[in-house]
């Protein structure tokens, strides 16, 4: 009997990694990394043999699903990745970053050991730049919306799309056992069907066992037109009271959204001598990768690239790829908007924007993506009045807004909704949430749903589907 194993994303958001055995052939959905509080996990062992697995499936390029892939090829898969192109564009520059960050933190701690003569006890980063490479080196074939591809005579994968981010999809698994025909969906991430910039969530169809994400499970977000009112308006004040505005987002989506909706605004005459920093080399990277994929675009930032009409830029934006163009920003004391990673400020460049501007009350932090507990913009959100940057203690007195309406991924209703455009659920299986996320978003379906099996999956649980 086919069975699910997960070892990741089961009892926590990060991690996403899930391993579907059918008649021998073994397809690993996802390989991400741990974040977070949990993050040490990245480096134990799988809890699986990689070479033995024949298929990678690969949801979408965000790190928390893709981050051990070089880990994974380090340590013998030798299979092949399956994706959508823009997944596989994305995931490359994804992963370089990656490497970078594991090789300066990995410097830092050994340098630190070194002085104290335990150099021998440091841990080797996770992967290098030599891995990323040979990862993109592997087998690789991509996937389109809607179109089956075939990987042996009893096993199917059909991708489409979720809504999420550039390349995402939710993937469906067809296989047969003995003479019964089975069909598998897993959602990776899903967004909702109005998004800004990419197309909205597809719908659902006939299916036995799904596996779901339950990150808000447990509450609604705002509309994004409410969201987007609160964004303008926090924006506005900051500047009219002389102070800066500080974006921690992600590469992925949430800044070009982010740029979208500014765009809009100096359109509208809303940024008339405000200056704009994109302050981050990936996030510009990435930028160009929604320009370079338009297809996965919704219909109208498609035609506006199709037209040559760029959707993420306007008067006032600049985009600093440089060290010293970064720290030219401290130059800027007021009407100064700034966007730099990390976007749940584990690193990257917005911590030192928070060493210069943090502490004063005339400027705003306004947090527009999800905080993993135990991440330093998860204790800003939950009150914390000092944090530590480089063993400085910065006061944490800058006005903070949390607006979740920004989020790629959907909320509770936007999931049972989803849920509902489904026939056939036998059973659905929770992953990608904290506990008290999947118990709440468990509940929700139970309420609404009368004939379906709902189960929190435990990590490495084995599911028999």
């Amino acid at each position: 009997m086919a069975t699910v194993v997960s070892y990741g994303a089961a009892g926590t958001v990060t991690g996403s990694c899930h391993l579907l055995e059918a008649n021998g052939i073994k397809t690993l959905i996802d390989c991400g990394m741990f974040q977070g509080s949990v993050e040490d996990k990245s480096y134990e062992p799988f809890g699986f043999d990689p070479s033995d697995i024949d298929y990678l499936i690969l949801t979408h390029a965000h790190i928390d699903h893709i981050g051990r892939v070089p880990k994974l090829v380090k340590e013998g898969f030798n299979g092949v990745i399956i994706a959508t192109e823009a997944t596989i564009d994305v995931a490359y520059i994804m992963l370089q970053d990656a490497a970078k960050i594991l090789i300066e933190e990995y410097n830092i701690i050994y340098r630190k050991a070194q002085r104290a003569g335990e150099e021998k006890s440091v841990r080797q980063p996770l992967y290098d730049l030599d891995d990323v490479e040979n990862t993109f080196s592997k087998t690789i074939r991509f996937a389109r919306y809607n179109q089956k591809i075939a990987l042996c005579d009893f096993l199917a994968i059909t991708f489409h799309q979720a809504g999420h981010i550039l390349g995402s999809a939710f993937v469906e698994v067809e296989f047969t056992e003995g003479e019964t025909d089975k069909k598998v969906v897993f959602s990776g991430d899903i967004g909702n069907k109005k998004r800004l910039v990419v197309d909205g969530l597809e719908n659902g169809f006939y299916t036995n066992t799904l596996y779901i994400e339950s990150t808000y499970g447990d509450r609604l977000h705002k509309s994004i037109d409410e969201s987007i009112k609160e964004f303008k308006q926090a924006i506005i004040e900051t500047i009219d009271r002389g102070g800066n505005v500080m974006i921690p987002s992600f590469a992925l989506e949430r800044t070009q959204e982010i740029l979208y909706i500014l765009k809009q605004m100096s359109e509208n005459k809303e940024l008339e001598n405000v200056n704009v920093f994109l302050d981050s080399p990936l996030a510009i990277k990435a930028t160009e990768l929604y320009n370079k994929h338009p297809f996965f675009l919704n219909e109208e930032n498609e035609k506006d690239v199709l037209e040559l009409e760029n959707p993420f830029t306007f008067k006032n934006l600049n985009l600093t790829q440089s060290v010293e163009q970064s720290i030219a920003i401290n130059n800027f004391q007021d009407n100064t908007i700034i966007i730099a990673g990390s976007g749940m400020c584990t690193g990257g460049r917005i911590l030192q924007h928070f060493k210069h501007r943090l502490w004063n009350p005339a400027n705003s932090l306004i947090f527009v993506g999800y905080q993993v507990e135990g991440t330093l913009g998860r204790k800003i959100i939950d009150g914390t009045q000092f944090i530590s940057i480089h063993k400085e203690k910065i006061a944490v007195r800058a006005k903070i807004y949390t607006i979740n309406g920004f989020s790629a991924h959907g909320d509770q209703k936007d999931m049972l909704d989803w849920i509902d455009t489904f026939n056939g659920i036998e059973n659905i299986y929770l992953i990608h949430g904290e506990n008290y996320q999947a118990r709440a978003f468990k509940d929700a379906i139970k309420a609404r749903f009368d004939n379906v099996k709902v189960h929190i999956v435990k990590e490495r649980e084995h599911i028999y589907i």
